[in-house]
């Protein structure tokens, strides 16, 4: 079976279908929630590393966390160690769910782009 490693709120629903979606693919899932346990800054650098994706795209800019620290603002202005380093002190801050087999990273879900990505 193949194994997929996946941040998630379990409460989100987003979250609950890409894990519906992931599962009726054939994967074998390895959840964290994001809310207990931010993933560390490491990880998190490898996971972003592999994504190919700039970090802005791993922030929940649609979150209450997000707004209240006014972060639209001030990401232009932060390093790329200052971003990582932020969404590991909360994992609010992630947009989710992230999904990663080790090389191949998604963030946040769309079906069609989960069908291109990890297959039917």
């Amino acid at each position: 079976m193949k194994k997929l490693t996946i941040y998630e709120y379990p409460k989100c629903g987003t979250c609950r279908s890409a894990v519906k979606s992931l599962k009726s693919k054939g994967y074998e899932l390895e959840s964290h929630n994001v809310f207990e346990t931010a993933p560390s800054v490491e990880t998190l650098t490898s996971i972003i590393e592999r994504s190919g994706l700039e970090i802005k795209k791993f922030f929940n800019t649609s979150g209450e966390v997000y707004k209240e620290m006014n972060l639209k603002d001030k990401l232009p202005g932060m390093s790329d160690s200052e971003k990582i380093a932020l969404l590991a002190s909360n994992g609010r801050l992630i947009k989710r769910p992230v999904v990663t087999d080790g090389s191949t990273v998604t963030v946040g879900y769309k079906e069609d782009e989960y069908v291109r990505v990890w297959g039917e």
